[in-house]
C-alpha cells in the first residue's frame, strides 16, 4: 500500500471539486491495492449536502461490488473525514482511513473517534492514518478559502 500516491490521486480528485466550485476534496476507495472508487465533493453541483467525496466512493464502490459491506478495504482523502463520513465508514467496514490535512488541532482523530464510539455505540473502529501529505492537503483548502474570502 502506497499511502503517498493514492493521496496524490485525491489531490488530483480534490483539483475537480475546486474547478467546480466545491470545498477540493478527493477520496479513493480501495479493496486489496485494486481501486473500487474515486470521487471529489459535488454538495453543491448536485443539490446534496451528504454529497462528500468519502461518501460519493463510499457509494460507488457498494453498487460495484453489490454489497454494503467493503470489507478489506481502505479509503484515502484529503482531509480527516467528518462525522457523517466517519458514521458512513463504519456502517461500511472500512478497515483503514488515510488522510492527508487534519480538520483541526484540537484532539486527534482516534480521540475523537473514541467519543464517537462511546456516545454512538459504533461497532466498528477503523485504523485511521492521518497527515499523508498534510503540507500539500492543508495548503489546497488554506487557498481555495483564502480565494473565497477575497
Amino acid at each position: 500500500m502506497n499511502n503517498e500516491l493514492y493521496i496524490k490521486k485525491c489531490l488530483a480528485l480534490a483539483k475537480k471539486s475546486e474547478v467546480k466550485n466545491e470545498i477540493p476534496i478527493g477520496a479513493v476507495l480501495t479493496q486489496n491495492n485494486i481501486i473500487l472508487a474515486e470521487s471529489h465533493n459535488l454538495c453543491i453541483n448536485v443539490n446534496d449536502p451528504t454529497a462528500h467525496a468519502e461518501i460519493n466512493v463510499i457509494r460507488s464502490a457498494c453498487e460495484k461490488i453489490n454489497n454494503y459491506r467493503i470489507n478489506n478495504s481502505v479509503l484515502y482523502t484529503t482531509l480527516e473525514p467528518c462525522l457523517m463520513c466517519v458514521g458512513a465508514i463504519c456502517e461500511a467496514r472500512i478497515e483503514c482511513v488515510v488522510f492527508g490535512a487534519y480538520s483541526s488541532s484540537d484532539s486527534s482523530i482516534d480521540e475523537k473517534f473514541k467519543v464517537l464510539k462511546e456516545m454512538y455505540n459504533l461497532d466498528h473502529t477503523p485504523k485511521f492514518i492521518g497527515g499523508i501529505l498534510q503540507n500539500e492537503c492543508s495548503l489546497m483548502l488554506r487557498n481555495f478559502f483564502k480565494r473565497k474570502r477575497s
